[in-house]
């Protein structure tokens, strides 16, 4: 098993601890250091570049979370960034994933969902905690740009599962239908919101009301 290494930055002191404690011990995951100021982690990343994923939290001195996920994905594209909040409004899930972030997490999350987060995002998903999607599925919170073709009510089960970093095969095995067919669906969705990309996907799924 290739060992995950994991960047924390957090301004609690507290928070960092606990999530160094939460993944103490667990096997393929190694705490490569915790910074609680955004250009501590930068001066340590110039010299350390070999860091898998970043827990970031978005209330940060100096530097807030939002421009620091721009400027370490500027500088270190291959790294993946988890956002770390217990602000879950809608505009600052979309502008955290429009600067670079693979996912959006609440601080409550326990060790499995922060694991799963982990695999999630270094096998290229998105992940999105439960908790946040509830409070993203809101009625009549639509995008202001141009209108989106409509989803049909697979569509939109399949783009919620997806945003829930399920690969297609999982999708296929909940909802009761063939791998095919399932991707056959996926594509669909990427077609329709015109995404590249499961990232991309999730961004315009999200910008728009659809999550």
């Amino acid at each position: 098993m290739t060992t995950k290494n994991i960047l924390l930055i957090d301004d609690h002191p507290m928070v960092l601890e606990g999530l160094k404690a939460l993944f103490q011990n667990r096997e393929g995951i190694t705490v490569a250091a915790a910074f609680t100021r955004g250009r501590e982690a930068i001066a340590y990343l110039k010299k350390q570049p070999a860091v898998d994923v970043i827990f970031l939290d978005i209330n940060l001195p100096e530097i807030n979370g939002f421009e620091l996920c721009k400027m370490i994905k500027k500088d270190f594209p291959a790294i993946k960034i988890l956002a770390l909040s217990t602000h879950y409004e809608r505009s600052g899930v979309a502008r955290m994933i429009q600067n670079g972030a693979s996912g959006y997490i609440a601080k409550t999350a326990g060790a499995g969902e922060l694991i799963t987060a982990i695999d999630t995002v270094c096998n290229n998903g998105m992940y999105l905690g439960a908790g946040i999607q509830e409070k993203l599925t809101l009625p009549g919170q639509q995008g202001s740009g141009a209108p989106l073709p409509r989803l049909t009510r697979r569509e939109k089960e399949i783009l919620l599962h997806i945003a829930d970093g399920k690969t297609t095969a999982q999708i296929a095995g909940l909802l009761f239908m063939s791998p095919l067919t399932a991707e056959t669906h996926r594509k669909n969705l990427m077609r329709k919101l015109g995404a590249g990309n499961t990232a991309t996907l999730i961004k315009i799924a999200v910008e728009n009301g659809l999550l």
